[in-house]
């Protein structure tokens, strides 16, 4: 089993409210739970109106397939004009068994 997970840190230059945030966020992550058969829930700076945290994990047998999933989420997010994606790490979990 492989576990890959991916933290994208995003600047919303244009939200002005808490409100208006989540209206520039819900697309992206109802979106990204719709399309892809992955987890994706906001993860930081809850409080802060033109930054956003986004956490984005997926579960494969394949590394490849697992890689190319994450791949076409990333590539998702980097779509939406509202946002500008500041930094985008991704991290392995070793998983025994």
């Amino acid at each position: 089993m492989h576990v890959l997970a991916l933290r994208l840190e995003l600047h919303l230059p244009h939200s002005q409210s808490l409100k208006a945030r989540r209206a520039i966020l819900r697309p992206i992550i109802d979106g990204g739970r719709h399309r892809f058969p992955v987890a994706i829930a906001e993860v930081g700076h809850h409080d802060v109106w033109q930054r956003a945290a986004v956490g984005v994990a997926g579960v494969s047998n394949s590394v490849g397939h697992l890689e190319q999933l994450i791949d076409e989420v990333e590539r998702f997010v980097w779509s939406f004009p509202d946002i500008d994606v500041v930094d985008a790490r991704r991290r392995w979990l070793d998983v025994d068994g």
